[in-house]
């Protein structure tokens, strides 16, 4: 288990025209968190990040660095499936296009020495540090882990959900693994211990977004 250390700044970050792959995705997320049931806390967390997003931050320049290996399960992740709805198959789409785009990076600090979960995860930013734009108050990622890995146990303070892509199981603290299907959700309070898995026979691929400011 290691403690995530993620830079929170209150700094107000100058306002510019945000990339419209960047608004795509946003927006994409933002219609299939609201059809979402009521009842899901998730759903009012991932309102107010939608609601600080409306105001966009610092434009980066798109990533010039070479994708990892696991980059190459991302087709299959994203690959349509019968039971698509045309707002999931909207956000699959938006990531598409944006995804050559993303600086992808690998969680160190957890299990460095495991070549299996070094060689079969991947982690990218779309806003805040280090992202196509920075932002203060939301951090808006996704995470790709290929099959078969396990993505270990970790914590961070800020609040935090998930938007499944790709198929996987999730666990938090001690608790069983719980299996979660294209278009579910994942709500993970602040300081939580948690993580994640790849089925067998398929890549996990998730969209996450974090609250900065608290």
């Amino acid at each position: 288990m290691a403690n995530l250390q993620i830079p929170v700044t209150k700094e107000k970050l100058p306002v510019s025209d945000r990339h419209p792959d960047v608004q795509n995705l946003i927006d994409a997320h933002r219609l299939v968190s609201q059809a979402l049931p009521a009842e899901q806390s998730v759903k009012s967390f991932f309102a107010k990040c939608h609601a600080a997003l409306e105001v966009p931050g610092t434009v980066h320049p798109p990533s010039t660095a070479k994708p990892l290996a696991v980059c190459g399960h991302l087709t299959e992740a994203l690959r349509r499936q019968p039971g698509d709805d045309p707002l999931m198959a909207n956000l699959c789409a938006a990531f598409e296009r944006i995804s050559a785009h993303l600086t992808w990076r690998l969680r160190t600090g957890l299990d460095d020495h495991n070549t299996t979960f070094m060689n079969g995860h991947g982690n990218a930013v779309i806003t805040g540090m280090n992202g196509l734009e920075g932002h203060h108050q939301v951090l808006f990622g996704v995470s790709l882990v290929a099959p078969g890995v396990t993505y270990p146990n970790h914590w961070h303070p800020p609040e935090e959900g998930y938007l499944v892509i790709g198929a996987g199981a999730w666990r938090q603290e001690q608790g069983d693994w719980q299996h979660r299907n294209r278009g579910q959700t994942i709500h993970n309070p602040p300081h939580i211990v948690h993580a994640m898995r790849a089925t067998a026979s398929a890549p996990l691929l998730a969209l996450w977004m974090l609250w900065l400011e608290d």
